[in-house]
């Protein structure tokens, strides 16, 4: 028979991994793995991007598919955030009910469920703009909203030939304008885009023409009197080109007319793979910003398994952490020590990952490695990683957990 006070407190852990056990230490009291965010580098992303948001006369709609995590959203709004960008309708229900009232949608609205969704958020006193990108969808958002009462935000999807959604011809953008126009439940409030769609062998260059392209079409329909709101939205930007986004929006004038908004996610958190490698480009283009941004998020795991010489296993897997390109290992800290006193990982590698399992292979000479090591990891693309976790940990210098959040995927 199961304890009652050992029953409570096993239901209050609610099963989650990476749980609080006995007290605030991240090296002694966290149950490992756990998915961890340093304090210093979070408040360095949140007023470094706002403050480029900003200084190029734009918003900031960070997108909140990143991290599904309210506590980060009430941070990027409290530094300034226009609002926050999301990827589905129940995404955008679990925002609103945390206090998002701004959501853009940058994605088509198809399905009766989800329009059910979006007028219950629109009748809530929710700010909810959706994009589209055919006369189909138009004509279906048209009767369902048209026949509610309501009028829907709606921006057209500027899209490029192999890309993902979104008009591959201006012609086509102006056709569906004039159907929006002429609709009786849809307004048009702007042009949306994604310039991470586009390649080729000078993707600078590519992107630069894309983002002119979004900004010709919108001049065009506002010359047309066919964006219907006070200041129509033109917005792109994800986490790798937002400095070429922000800078043709800017050398354009947008906002003496439009509203710019930009909708990078991964900034907030940074990571240690694709977009610190995105950084160092951004950085070239740009020296002027100097630092940029610092990767935030990490991972900590303990070696549970040393089989065979050269190889370590670590209690962390897919399930764990994002893997489109394996962890790093970055720190290396004894069961309970202090956070000065850290160990060697130079020279490890991440070789293999499986479910629950990291193989590490261990250079010549790392003989001190002990069973209940915990390894601080870094992850390339923080959307993969935090996807997995239900919980996260805030943590100071000292590597002291002062705040946990919840997430809401």
């Amino acid at each position: 028979m199961v304890h009652p006070a050992t029953a409570a407190t096993l239901e209050h852990s609610g099963g989650h991994k990476g749980t609080l056990e006995t007290g605030p230490g991240l090296l002694r009291d966290l149950s490992l793995p756990a998915a961890v965010i340093h304090q210093a580098p979070l408040e360095h992303n949140l007023s470094w991007m706002q403050a480029f948001a900003v200084d190029h006369g734009a918003h900031l709609a960070p997108h909140g598919k990143t991290t599904m995590t309210p506590a980060l959203f009430r941070r990027q709004l409290a530094a300034g955030a226009w609002g926050i960008t999301l990827a589905t309708l129940p995404q955008c229900r679990a925002a609103f009910a945390e206090g998002v009232t701004r959501l853009l949608v940058a994605n088509q609205l198809v399905g009766r469920a989800n329009m059910t969704i979006a007028a219950a958020l629109i009748r809530a006193g929710a700010e909810l703009y959706v994009t589209v990108d055919s006369g189909a969808n138009v004509d279906q958002l048209d009767e369902f909203f048209g026949a509610a009462g309501q009028c829907l935000n709606v921006l057209i999807e500027v899209g490029v030939d192999g890309g993902r959604c979104g008009c591959r011809d201006d012609d086509e953008i102006a056709a569906l304008a004039h159907r929006i126009h002429a609709s009786s439940g849809l307004r048009l409030a702007g042009l949306e885009g994604y310039e991470g769609v586009v390649h080729g062998d000078d993707p600078v260059a590519g992107i630069r023409a894309y983002a002119r392209r979004l900004i010709a079409n919108a001049r065009y329909l506002d010359s047309e009197n066919l964006l219907e709101t006070e200041a129509p939205i033109i917005t792109a930007s994800g986490s790798a080109w937002y400095d070429v986004i922000a800078e043709e929006f800017r050398d354009a004038g947008l906002d003496q007319r439009f509203s710019p908004v930009l909708r990078p996610g991964c900034y907030v958190v940074h990571d240690h793979g694709i977009y610190r490698e995105a950084q160092r480009g951004v950085l070239s283009r740009r020296p002027d910003l100097h630092e940029g941004l610092r990767p935030a998020l990490e991972v900590y795991a303990q070696v549970q398994s040393l089989p065979e010489p050269g190889l370590a296993i670590v209690a962390l897997g897919k399930r764990d952490i994002g893997f489109d390109l394996p962890p790093e290992a970055l720190r290396r800290y004894r069961e309970g020590a202090s956070v000065d006193a850290e160990l060697s990982v130079d020279g490890w590698r991440v070789i293999k990952q499986m479910d629950q399992h990291t193989f590490l292979s261990l250079p010549d000479g790392a003989d001190d490695v002990q069973i209940g090591d915990i390894i601080a990891f870094g992850a390339s693309h923080p959307c993969m990683t935090f996807d997995k976790w239900r919980h996260v940990h805030l943590v100071d210098a000292e590597l002291r957990v002062i705040d946990t959040w919840e997430t809401r995927f």
